[in-house]
């Protein structure tokens, strides 16, 4: 798919001595991954080539994948070529210095509502950018190489987003890049410990909050964190945010919302659905993503309120025109 796009990408990597490579902010496990991955590609392939990743922040969760590294300097972007990887806008990327390089590239999977880049390679239908990534790999592994570590990059990020292969976007495809990527020797058991295993204090909170948990009058399933209970807890806003997944099994709720307060008294939004698109509901408040994985940012009572009053509307005209869902 878009070969004519990849191969534009390729001659631009291979004709450029100095490659930056950077994600959005608030980094998931796609992000790091796929940037990360590229990163690990192209300093195998090319050892000469000086290959940056230059992120303003980090994710503690993932720190089991290593440092990035160094940075690079403001002289470093005089000549060099530029990757956006997992980000759909420029106001999310996590470098202010994006624009300083000579050429511009942005990959990524999400609806391209503000395209940006000299190059742009977009298929919103992709489980993920590390999906991309690999492909890209897979497109030109007669002149790229692959090794076990990038693969365990792309790989992370591949499950994280996919919600291990279960969510809309994992197909065929999806698998084959999987299965390329495990037979560089992945460790998929250890993965899955640092993703998926949690301190018995998280579990805890985790116990106390289902009892928190709101269903609208359609079945949307929302919860709400304060500053005040995460400060309580010792949680990051991580940790905090990974509560949506409490909500993502109650049958008949299509839409679940988690409701995070910030430290400056906004409310970060995370959307997640089972049929239902929710990506145009966070765009009406501040944000967007994927059609059923959204994030969004309220800041008063009024229009938190007004957010969930319109995502039970969207549920209960979704269950009077759908039948079969659970």
């Amino acid at each position: 798919m878009n070969l004519e796009v990849k191969q534009k990408i390729f001659e631009a990597i291979h004709s450029s001595e100095t490659v930056i490579i950077s994600r959005h902010r608030r980094p998931d496990g796609d992000a790091v991954g796929s940037t990360m991955g590229l990163a690990r590609i192209l300093r195998l392939t090319y050892p000469k080539k000086r290959v940056f990743l230059d992120n303003e922040d980090a994710s503690d969760y993932l720190a089991f994948l290593g440092s990035e590294g160094e940075r690079p300097t403001d002289a470093d972007y005089e000549n060099a070529l530029v990757i956006v990887l997992d980000t759909g806008t420029l106001d999310r990327i996590s470098n202010c210095r994006v624009l300083n390089g000579r050429m511009l590239i942005k990959i990524d999977h999400h609806i391209d509502d503000k395209p940006f880049g000299d190059l742009s390679w977009v298929e919103e239908e992709r489980s993920s950018a590390c999906e991309m990534v690999t492909d890209f790999y897979l497109s030109f592994r007669d002149k790229l190489k692959l090794d076990a570590e990038a693969a365990t990059y792309l790989y992370t990020g591949m499950v994280t987003d996919s919600g291990r292969f279960r969510y809309r976007g994992s197909d065929a495809g999806t698998m084959r890049c999987a299965a390329a990527l495990l037979e560089q020797g992945v460790d998929t058991e250890t993965i899955f410990a640092h993703l998926y295993m949690d301190d018995f204090s998280i579990l805890r909170f985790h116990a106390a909050l289902t009892n928190r948990i709101r269903l609208t009058e359609s079945g949307v399933a929302w919860l709400r964190i304060s500053r005040a209970m995460r400060r309580r807890r010792s949680l990051s806003m991580e940790e905090a945010s990974n509560v949506v997944s409490l909500m993502d099994s109650i049958k008949g709720s299509l839409i679940w919302i988690a409701l995070l307060e910030n430290d400056d008294g906004s409310v970060r939004v995370r959307l997640r659905s089972r049929f239902v698109e929710v990506q145009e509901l966070a765009t009406h408040y501040h944000g967007g993503g994927h059609a059923c994985a959204s994030g969004a940012t309220v800041y008063s009572r009024e229009e938190e309120a007004a957010l969930l009053a319109e995502a039970d509307a969207l549920l209960k005209r979704y269950k009077e025109t759908h039948t079969g869902w659970l």
